[in-house]
């Protein structure tokens, strides 16, 4: 199966050079057959999510996690507009305050997990803190790999206590990014996206590679 391409098994180091960001082949050449599957994947999702809800044994954890205007946001808007809110929640993680810098890396996501019967989304997550704190150099190449298992002991936790943890990595290409970026810029609809800082963290995109392929491998 095509998919077993993109799928990321426990021990394999990954290789980002090696997926192309601009591969369409698991959805098909037509937009209009697209998004008719992605109807009918909804309407079974939101059947899937009552039994869950209704049942309150089960937790679901999607993580999804990727460089800016990679398609967090819109993800979540298409994948779950048709699922009911009352179970469904979306925590979104930005920089830690000065409470949560006072405390483990783990403290501020522990508390957003999903309770039983739950379903929460990640909108970028504890992949941050071996992320951007080692490209920017906040962190050192020991403490990264110490968090590495700090997440994977983290991930056992959840996955032995009931929670099912999907993890999603959204590629995207430095020429894409950039088309996607000025778009922001100069559509008035989209300029509330906008951060020039964005353009800034572009200067590091090598270095942003390097860390997702690590972490990737690693957890």
């Amino acid at each position: 199966m095509k998919l077993d391409v993109y799928r990321v098994k426990p021990g394999t180091k990954v290789n980002l050079a090696k997926w192309d960001p601009e591969d369409r082949s698991l959805i098909g050449k037509h937009k209009a057959a697209a998004h008719a599957r992605l109807e009918t994947l909804t309407r079974k999702l939101d059947q899937q999510q009552e039994l869950l809800y209704a049942q309150g044994r089960h937790k679901l954890l999607v993580v999804l996690q990727a460089m800016d205007t990679a398609g967090k946001d819109s993800t979540i808007r298409y994948v779950f507009e048709g699922v009911n809110p009352q179970g469904v929640r979306v925590a979104g993680f930005r920089a830690p305050t000065a409470e949560e810098l006072a405390r483990d890396f783990l403290w501020r996501i522990h508390s957003k997990v999903p309770g039983h019967g739950e379903i929460v989304i990640f909108n970028r997550s504890h992949y941050e803190d071996v992320l951007i704190t080692w490209v920017n150099g906040w962190i050192d190449g020991k403490t990264c790999r110490a968090r590495y298992e700090q997440i994977n002991a983290f991930e056992k936790l959840l996955a032995d206590t009931g929670t099912t943890i999907l993890k999603f990595y959204l590629h995207i290409s430095k020429d894409e990014q950039e088309r996607r970026l000025l778009e922001r810029r100069d559509d008035p609809t989209k300029q509330w996206k906008f951060n020039p800082a964005d353009l800034k963290t572009r200067d590091k995109w090598v270095d942003y590679m390097r860390a997702y392929a690590a972490a990737l491998s690693a957890t």
